[in-house]
């Protein structure tokens, strides 16, 4: 049987989509992954084309709000902002958390090349931490 795992972030717009992307992408058999926010603020533009570089297509990804998926019994929440971790509500059952706390590309500042740098850089971070997670 697949568990049930939750990426959560503030807006549900860069750096949960990546990582919801990586955790499908590593261990779509064993896991049903959804990705919600605090908020919601669409998916970012860039985190879809960084992810493409890397293979994965997250251009059919929407922005979800927590409050969508209380009623899922997940096994793992993962946190991955401290904003999301200290806000994050209470879900019924025994979900393992898990925090790490991602820079947000989003807040990249500099020329485009440098911008994109930045959400190569934290792209890869997620993807390692992703593909080492213990499930």
């Amino acid at each position: 049987m697949k568990k049930n795992f939750l990426v959560l972030c503030t807006g549900n717009s860069c750096r949960s989509q990546i990582a919801e992307g990586y955790l499908r992408h590593f261990h779509r058999e064993k896991a049903n992954v959804y990705s919600a926010g605090i908020e919601t603020h669409g998916v970012n533009p860039r985190a879809i084309a960084t992810m493409k570089e890397d293979g994965i297509d997250l251009s059919a990804h929407t922005s979800n709000h927590v409050e969508e998926y209380l009623h899922i019994p997940f096994d793992l929440i993962l946190t991955v902002c401290d904003h999301a971790s200290e806000r994050c509500p209470i879900f019924p059952g025994k979900a393992r958390r898990v925090h790490y706390n991602f820079k947000d590309p989003a807040k990249a500042i500099g020329t485009e090349d440098e911008i994109r740098a930045e959400f190569s850089r934290v792209r890869e971070e997620i993807k390692e931490f992703c593909r080492l997670l213990e499930i």
